[in-house]
């Protein structure tokens, strides 16, 4: 019989002293080598920001390098701590407590059967061994005690680091791809109103302000019920987020009351560097975020179904967001139907901050990053765990609802990267303030030039 660890024959597993110099050292120049092509990526994408003067992706780009060292930082603790760690033991009425399958006794009869129908009977026998193995109470754990987390397990999550580690790259590189993917469609519009900047300002092109295309589309008879508005709030985000005439009336409202009127300004390049600087902002992993993370795997327990419900609230929030911003468009629409004035060109919305939830419009950027971080991280969680113990597992008790959980998480990274952040991009620019740090330092300059020369006049 094969004995344990690597050995053949009898041999146990050999320490470093017994192993072959060759292996130490391709394996330590593997792992170096990838860990020195993985730096010379990131580098290289820094510098590409660098040169394209793409500030903000190049902070929210050293950002994500900073969580990376945090969570490597995590990885060093617990390779150093590990055997501390698994020698603290506790009472067995604690340590058999709130456990993620519930109460170990061995494998049943059942469990042996759809070890054998499973693709992954393997991988789950094997995982079984090892949590006989690692719940057996240690040799310096006295009577009714057991260590507090195994060896195993300790590896289990170093293992689960990694995978926070590899995803966190993966989704912020896919929510700043679509994002990008949705402003970079507006180009069109940009385009089209520059052409026709002198015929919009025609002095001959004037209309009331429910003829307007951007009130028609906004307010008709069922506006007036705030149940119905809502509603179609909520059904316009899926179905046409921003329109063209959406487009157009907040790029002129946000010239005439920051800038100048008739002002040359490229409003889509403007959005596209907003994006940027509000992705500084959801690639970070606030204290908060990782106070959710130790929560999400306190509750966690066998037939609680705690998770089931922690699931909902990305979805839930990422509607409510989009519907309050849609909200937003169309309580301004309101507000220029209510003057009832002749206009010229293209009608001027209110620019202001109490349109948004408590006034402050970064609130719901915040919001929009607890929705990404908690779907990154329960997709991320989702993986692992097939990894580490089977598509089948005991975590995945109720295979149904696991299906459900994953194409709900899908949805909404898509629609939270798709349609909610350009949205917010382009809805927070009607709040109060202009995001100054977006400009180049050559265009901040003109523009605080532009301000004092406005305040002088407005002095006279």
């Amino acid at each position: 019989m094969a004995g344990g660890g690597g050995g053949g024959g009898g041999e146990g597993p050999r320490q470093l002293d017994q192993t072959p110099t060759w292996a130490v050292s391709t394996v330590c120049g593997v792992i170096i080598l990838i860990s020195i092509i993985l730096e010379l990526i990131i580098h290289k994408v820094g510098e590409v920001f660098e040169r394209k003067k793409k500030k903000a992706l190049f902070e929210a780009l050293e950002k994500i390098k900073n969580e990376l060292m945090v969570l490597g930082f995590i990885s060093l603790l617990l390779t150093f701590g590990q055997n501390y760690i698994a020698s603290i033991c506790v009472p067995s009425r604690y340590g058999h407590a709130m456990s993620f399958c519930g109460p170990y006794d061995g494998p049943s009869k059942d469990d042996h059967k759809k070890l054998k129908k499973t693709d992954h009977a393997m991988r789950i026998l094997y995982s079984v061994q090892r949590r006989s193995l690692a719940d057996a109470p240690p040799v310096n754990c006295k009577k009714d005690y057991v260590a507090l987390i195994s060896l195993n397990a300790l590896h289990q999550v170093h293992i689960f680091i990694f995978f926070l580690a590899v995803f966190h790259v993966i989704y912020s590189a896919i929510t700043m791809m679509l994002g990008r993917a949705k402003i970079r469609g507006w180009k069109v519009w940009e385009q089209e109103v520059i052409h026709e900047q002198e015929m919009m300002n025609d002095p001959s092109r004037f209309r009331l302000t429910h003829e307007t295309s951007f009130v028609r589309e906004h307010v008709n008879s069922w506006a007036s019920n705030k149940f119905f508005f809502y509603v179609m709030c909520f059904f316009r985000q899926i179905l046409r987020s921003v329109r063209k005439s959406d487009y157009l009336t907040m790029r002129h409202g946000f010239i005439s009351v920051h800038l100048a009127p008739g002002m040359k300004f490229d409003f889509q390049k403007y959005i596209k560097r907003s994006l940027e600087d509000d992705f500084k902002v959801v690639v970070g992993i606030r204290p908060e975020l990782w106070a959710f993370v130790m929560l999400f795997l306190l509750f966690d327990v066998h037939g609680w179904y705690v998770t089931a419900v922690i699931t909902m609230i990305p979805p839930l929030l990422t509607l409510a967001i989009g519907t309050k911003l849609q909200a937003i468009i169309s309580y301004m629409a309101l507000e220029i139907q209510e003057r009832h004035a002749v206009i010229q060109g293209m009608p001027v919305v209110n620019v202001s901050d109490q349109h948004f939830w408590f006034e402050k419009p970064d609130l719901v950027l915040h919001m929009i990053h607890f929705v990404l971080f908690q779907n990154a991280f329960e997709i991320t969680y989702f993986f692992w765990i097939w990894y580490e113990f089977g598509l089948r597992s005991c975590f995945h008790h109720h295979f149904g609802l696991i299906i459900i959980r994953v194409c709900l998480g899908v949805g909404v990274q898509f629609l939270c990267s798709y349609i909610t952040l350009p949205l917010y991009a382009l809805v927070t620019q009607m709040g109060s303030t202009m995001k100054r740090s977006v400009f180049d330092e050559q265009t901040s300059k003109a523009l605080e030039q532009w301000h004092k020369k406005a305040r002088k006049k407005n002095e006279k």
